[in-house]
């Protein structure tokens, strides 16, 4: 008997109001982005709201981000990433936690 858990199956009993007017995450750069070798985003995001576009950059979809800055992180050596906190009431809503 597998008692494993998908992350995935984990991440959907979460809450995201995403705010549409004001993303709390964006891509400063594209073209920083496509000069990016590792482009790293693409693979560390926990929830997966980067990914590599047909022009050779990264598209950014903020529905689902954790919030827990692991793309800041592996971002430093171009620092592409502008993050901020969302405005209240919105973003991520834990519920177990």
């Amino acid at each position: 008997m597998n008692m494993m858990v998908k992350v995935e199956e984990k991440l959907y009993q979460n809450r995201y109001i995403v705010d549409e007017s004001r993303p709390h995450i964006q891509i400063k750069s594209e073209e920083a982005c496509q000069s990016c070798e590792k482009q790293a985003c693409t693979f560390c995001c926990p929830a997966a709201c980067y990914s590599k576009n047909e022009t050779g950059g990264v598209t950014l979809v903020t529905d689902g981000c954790l919030e827990c800055g692991t793309c800041r992180v592996v971002c430093q050596d171009k620092a592409n990433i502008a993050w901020d906190y969302p405005r209240g009431g919105y973003g991520i809503s834990y519920k177990f936690g």
